[in-house]
């Protein structure tokens, strides 16, 4: 059997990069080629009803060996890597029983993982790293819990004397840009309850995250040769720092942790004719997340009122909410994800996601799916990286998780 390592090596190496603002679904064709792979590999381990639908989705069943009536549990992942950081030619590094020191990534050396910028990485002394070489994100995110996934289903296919229930598992693209459900087929997938292996370090298990709104601000300014500009010119590119300058400095994600929202600017580009700012709202608390809503569009209506020929426009959609509401009435869920690691020898850490993922959307769809730990740290970014031996326990943890609840009467 594949060890979690290997795979994980093999497809951290593969270019699944997700593209924002395309209609396509998925937004890049480059993910249906692993997709396909991932299809070819449940079914050559066994799983005889593997399918690919024209949306990209991947499911498969590693069937009941056990009479007794018990859930059918599913477990997910995305196989996208984030837009933000180049995804293509990763090369992955192995630092074998981490020193506690300074991890150049790059052969000049001028790209350091550092524990001083990084105070997690002592917690990982003597362990395993995967890191990237400085150039690229890892890909850990989620490709790291696809791999679990997949060395979970060939541990069982291969010890058919464990009893559990019928279990599903799919693999979607481009959650990364917000989209990772749009099309999946909850009633088909078929399964009782779910989990995505899409978390960070150890332990961690994630049943609340945030209220999500999307902002896209365009802006229309008035060009005039500066020569002549008086009383004419607007300046769209000014008129856009003076908007975001109304956005509260303290509520943004650089300033807030743990269940703090925020207002989030990640796109910004303009001329003096025209400008366009793109934003993210966040907050777990629904009440506080709508007022943010509130005063976003006050804050547009200001500038309205201000400058001639009201040069604002907004879009404001919502994208997913928080899915504690949905989790809740399921919270077995969450206990039993609790047991499991405990018989993993690992520590419960029930912490609120500052973000969101495929799980929040298909608790709303029925499906109640809170999100697990997968030993990715640092994601989206040059100095993610994974760890090795959380990695396998997290292969553990859901082998647990099938095992409670195929002991269920």
């Amino acid at each position: 059997m594949e060890k979690p390592l290997d795979r994980f090596l093999r497809y951290v190496m593969i270019d699944t990069q997700s593209k924002e603002d395309v209609k396509e679904y998925p937004s890049t064709e480059k993910q249906k080629d692993f997709l396909k792979l991932l299809l070819k590999e449940l079914q050559h381990i066994g799983l005889k009803d593997a399918v690919m639908d024209d949306h990209g989705y991947v499911m498969a069943t590693l069937p009941a060996t056990t009479k007794k009536k018990v859930p059918v549990i599913g477990f997910l992942a995305h196989v996208d890597t984030s837009p933000e950081m180049p995804g293509d030619n990763v090369k992955p590094r192995i630092v074998k029983k981490y020193d506690g020191r300074d991890i150049p990534l790059d052969p000049e050396g001028t790209i350091i993982l550092s524990p001083a910028t990084f105070p997690d990485l002592k917690h990982h002394i003597g362990q395993t790293l995967v890191t990237t070489d400085g150039t690229t994100l890892l890909g850990a995110d989620d490709k790291a819990g696809v791999a679990e996934i997949m060395a979970l289903v060939e541990y069982l296919a291969a010890h058919p004397e464990i009893e559990h229930g019928a279990i599903r598992v799919a693999f979607t693209p481009d959650e990364e840009v917000g989209r990772g459900v749009d099309f999946f087929d909850v009633k088909k997938f078929g399964a009782d309850l779910a989990y995505t292996i899409d978390g960070g370090g150890m332990g961690e298990i994630e049943y609340e995250n945030f209220n999500a709104a999307g902002a896209k601000v365009n802006i229309q300014g008035n060009n005039i040769h500066p020569g002549y500009a008086k009383d004419k010119m607007v300046n769209a590119i000014l008129l856009g720092m003076e908007f975001n300058a109304l956005l509260p400095v303290h509520q943004r994600p650089e300033s807030t942790v743990k269940y703090e929202g925020f207002f989030h600017l990640v796109k910004f580009e303009g001329s003096v004719e025209k400008a366009f700012l793109q934003y993210i709202l966040r907050d777990h608390d629904k009440s506080l997340f709508e007022s943010k809503k509130r005063y976003f569009q006050s804050c547009v209506d200001l500038m309205n009122q201000k400058y001639s020929g009201q040069p604002f426009t907004l879009e404001l959609k919502d994208q997913y909410f928080n899915m504690r509401e949905k989790v809740e009435p399921e919270f077995h869920v969450v206990e039993n994800a609790q047991k499991a690691m405990v018989m993993a020898g690992i520590e419960p850490v029930i912490i609120p996601i500052r973000g969101g993922t495929d799980g929040a959307r298909l608790s709303f769809m029925g499906l109640p799916c809170p999100n697990l730990f997968a030993g990715m740290h640092n994601f989206h970014g040059k100095y993610e990286f994974a760890v090795v031996e959380e990695m396998e326990k997290a292969v553990e943890v859901m082998l647990n998780i099938v095992r409670i609840y195929s002991n269920k009467e």
